[in-house]
């Protein structure tokens, strides 16, 4: 796995800021991206932590529709 920046994103729009950057990815439950980074299949420059945003948290039923995250 090659060298990246690790950043944990502190709000949303903290988040859509850093993910501007080149080849930055966003981390959410990081089954893939973490497989694909070991096995070289990705490299990203930076990784994007959004695990701590409670925006993202959670299921919810409103209106007749079903919101994750």
């Amino acid at each position: 796995m090659q060298a990246f920046a690790y950043t944990r994103a502190a709000t949303l729009a903290d988040a859509a800021a850093r993910a501007t950057a080149d080849d930055a990815k966003l981390l959410a439950g990081g089954q893939s991206l973490l497989a694909a980074m070991k096995l070289g299949l990705a490299a990203p420059q930076a990784v994007i932590d959004l695990g701590a945003l409670p925006e993202l948290r959670g299921i919810r039923v409103a209106d007749g529709a079903v919101r994750i995250g």
